[in-house]
């Protein structure tokens, strides 16, 4: 694959399904794969419900595709956002997918796009089916991203300073309680699985990039569902980790219990 700002990206939007109020951040997100110069939002543009995407696609450019309801509380969106992906993906021209849905019908089209090697981010919201979270390479919770972004750019929010103590490395550990309250068992035991399979030195340390690969090869496990921007962030904020930065600037974690 060619490198990340060359890479052509495609954003597939099923309106009925994805919030409005999430495009900005989503797109940021994407910006990690590459641009986003593919960006199509389905739906019947008839329906009231749909008014708030009309300003983000103009603001955003990105295009309107009109499916009309021809059976009553059935639509054709799905059908027709995966006609198009398959058409992208056999085109050859797109490094990689972010499909902005709660809908679990679109599980079957992520796990067809990931066996032709590309990524694919999913978008959608806390209800959004295990299924369709598992079949792409990241799934990202939008409500997330919401409270995230919101405390990024409120002045004086715990998240804020809390990142602040995990770039530095000298957060307490009631601070580091405080900052992985929200973090379950469930996420604690993919994080020591990923480190207890990592190749670790003679100290017990694991390169950090290898955990989080193996963490995300395990799962569609995102950091931003837990309000941190990075694996590094996350980390220094459980108790449960000792982090190192070594001199060629590669950061190392050993588990501490």
């Amino acid at each position: 694959m060619s490198q990340p700002f060359s890479n052509n990206i495609a954003l597939l939007i099923d309106a009925d399904n994805a919030s409005h109020a999430a495009i900005d951040p989503v797109l940021t997100v994407l910006a990690e794969l590459g641009q986003v110069n593919i960006r199509r939002a389905y739906g019947n543009w008839r329906k009231t419900s749909l008014k708030g995407w009309i300003d983000k696609m103009h603001r955003y450019g990105i295009e309107p595709q009109q499916q009309f309801d021809l059976t009553k509380g059935k639509n054709a969106t799905d059908m027709k956002m995966t006609i198009d992906a398959l058409d992208l993906l056999y085109g050859g021209r797109v490094h990689g997918f972010g499909i902005m849905s709660s809908d679990s019908d679109f599980m079957p089209l992520a796990m067809r796009i990931r066996q032709d090697g590309l990524p694919v981010y999913g978008f959608g919201g806390g209800k959004t089916p295990e299924a369709f979270r598992e079949a792409c390479t990241r799934f990202i919770d939008v409500n997330a991203l919401l409270r995230a972004d919101k405390a990024e750019k409120g002045p004086g929010s715990r998240r804020g300073s809390t990142k602040s103590a995990a770039g530095s490395g000298t957060g307490t550990n009631s601070e580091k309680e405080a900052a992985s309250s929200g973090i379950g068992e469930d996420l604690l035991n993919l994080l020591v699985d990923a480190y207890n399979a990592s190749k670790r030195d003679e100290n017990g340390y694991a390169k950090l990039s290898e955990v989080g690969q193996r963490a995300g090869n395990r799962s569609s496990f995102d950091t931003r569902n837990y309000g941190f921007t990075r694996l590094y962030d996350m980390l220094d904020a459980i108790p449960n980790f000792a982090l190192e930065r070594r001199k060629d600037g590669e950061v190392w974690v050993k588990r501490l219990r």
